[in-house]
C-alpha cells in the first residue's frame, strides 16, 4: 500500500492556524491530489468539544498495484455508549462511543490490508474483523442495562471500490454500512445519489431531518449486528463520498448537502482549499461532531473536477436556492434578488415555519427521484 495514499490518524494536518501542537485540535483536514493516476482523495474531521469527539477520523486508502481502495467514516453512538470505557494516559476517561468508533476504524484498516492480500471484500469478512477487534477492546461492563445501551457502539459507512480491467474505466463499488452514516456517489449529470439506507425505522431522508428515530442496527461488542451491503458498477469519472450525520443531519433539505459540496468546490483553487472550505462550512451549521471522506477518480486534476460540476451547481442554485424562503438562513435570497420580475411583498416572519415546511416538501419531491436511484430496498422488501 502506498503510504502517500493512506491517511493514518497522526498524519492529519491541523486546520486551526496557530493551534498549540500539544493541545487537542477540534478540526483536521487531509488530502492528496495525484493526477498521474487520476486520484483525488481527502477527508475532513471536526469535533464539537476538543478531545471529546465521538467520530473517529475518516479512513482513506488506495492500493495502486491492485487499483482498489476504501473510504470510511465512524460515528460513535453517544446516547447508547455514554458510559466511560477507557482511561487515557492523561487521566481522562473516554466513553464507549469514543472507543467504539476508533476500534472500528482500526478493524477496517486491518481488514483492507488483508483484502489487498486476497481476503474477500465482503460484508461478512468486515463483520468478522469488527467483531474480533471489538471483543478485545478496552471496555467496562456496566451494571445498568436497557434496550438502548450498547458496549462500544458506532456507526460505519464505507465504500470499497476497484477499477476493472483492461481499460480501468469502470468501478466495482461495494458500499458497506451499519447505522445512520451514509455513502454516496456524485456525478455532474445526476448529482448526489445515496448508496446506503439508514438503519432506522424511518427511511425518508426529509422525515429523518425532522425527527430523530433510534437506530435499529449498529456496530457494538455486546449484541449481534449486521454489515449491510450492495454491489454496483459505475463508469469513470465519478466521486465517492462517505459522511457522518454531522454533515447531512443538520441541513434544511437533502439537497443542501450536495449544494455544500459543490459550492465549496466552486470556491476552491486546490483540493486542500476545498477540504478547508467544507470544514468551515460544516462548522457554521452543525451541532454535532462531523466527518467526511471524498475520493474522486478519473478526473484530470482538480481544475477539471471543479469545471465539470459548474453546470450542476447552477442547476441546484436555480432549483433549490432561488426559491429558498427569505429569512431561513444565509443562503436565502435577499428580497428583490430572487430573479426577474416584480419584487415580492415582504413576508410575515410568523409564517416562516409554514413556508419552510412547504418549501422542504416541494424541494424533496423534485430532488428525491435522482437521489434515491441506488437506495437499497427496505428489509421487508427483500423478502
Amino acid at each position: 500500500m502506498s503510504p502517500a495514499l493512506a491517511a493514518p490518524p497522526d498524519s492529519a494536518r491541523s486546520a486551526l492556524d496557530g493551534a498549540p501542537a500539544d493541545r487537542p485540535v477540534p478540526q483536521r483536514i487531509w488530502c492528496v491530489d495525484d493526477d498521474r493516476i487520476g486520484l483525488l482523495a481527502m477527508s475532513v474531521w471536526s469535533e464539537q468539544v476538543p478531545g471529546r469527539g465521538e467520530d473517529a477520523e475518516p479512513f482513506v486508502a488506495f492500493h495502486t498495484q491492485s487499483q482498489q481502495g476504501v473510504l470510511a467514516v465512524f460515528d460513535g453512538s453517544g446516547g447508547a455508549g455514554a458510559a466511560p470505557a477507557w482511561q487515557a494516559s492523561d487521566g481522562e476517561y473516554r466513553t464507549g462511543a469514543w472507543v467504539g468508533a476508533r476500534v472500528a476504524r482500526l478493524a477496517t484498516d486491518v481488514w483492507f490490508h488483508d483484502v489487498v492480500d486476497g481476503e474477500p471484500a465482503a460484508p461478512e469478512t468486515l463483520h468478522d474483523y469488527l467483531q474480533f477487534f471489538q471483543e478485545r477492546a478496552p471496555q467496562r461492563r456496566s451494571k445498568i442495562s436497557g434496550t438502548m445501551r450498547r458496549q462500544l457502539p458506532t456507526t460505519l459507512a464505507a465504500v470499497h471500490y476497484r477499477a476493472t480491467h483492461p481499460q480501468g474505466r469502470e468501478l466495482e463499488l461495494r458500499p458497506l454500512w451499519a447505522g445512520d452514516s451514509r455513502a454516496y456517489v456524485l456525478r455532474p449529470g445526476s448529482g448526489l445519489r445515496v448508496l446506503t439506507r439508514d438503519h432506522t425505522r424511518e427511511s425518508d431522508a426529509l422525515e429523518l431531518l425532522r425527527t430523530d428515530p433510534p437506530m435499529t442496527n449498529l456496530v457494538c461488542s455486546d449484541r449481534d449486528f449486521e454489515i449491510d451491503s450492495q454491489q454496483l458498477t459505475y463508469s469513470l469519472p465519478c466521486v465517492l463520498v462517505v459522511a457522518t450525520d454531522g454533515f447531512f443531519g443538520y441541513v434544511h433539505t437533502p439537497a443542501d448537502f450536495e449544494v455544500l459540496l459543490l459550492r465549496t468546490l466552486a470556491g476552491a483553487g486546490t483540493a486542500e482549499e476545498w477540504a478547508d472550505l467544507i470544514r468551515r462550512e460544516v462548522q457554521s451549521y452543525t451541532a454535532d461532531d462531523a466527518s467526511l471522506a471524498i475520493v474522486a477518480l478519473g478526473y484530470g486534476g482538480f481544475q477539471q473536477l471543479r469545471d465539470r460540476f459548474a453546470d450542476r451547481l447552477q442547476t441546484l442554485t436555480d432549483r433549490y436556492l432561488r426559491n429558498r424562503p427569505q429569512g431561513l438562513d444565509l443562503s436565502s435570497p435577499v428580497r428583490g434578488e430572487s430573479g426577474p420580475g416584480p419584487v415580492p411583498a415582504p413576508e410575515d416572519p410568523a409564517d416562516l415555519p409554514a413556508r419552510v415546511r412547504a418549501w422542504q416538501d416541494q424541494t424533496w419531491h423534485s430532488y428525491r427521484a435522482d437521489y434515491e436511484t441506488h437506495l437499497p430496498p427496505a428489509p421487508e422488501e427483500r423478502m
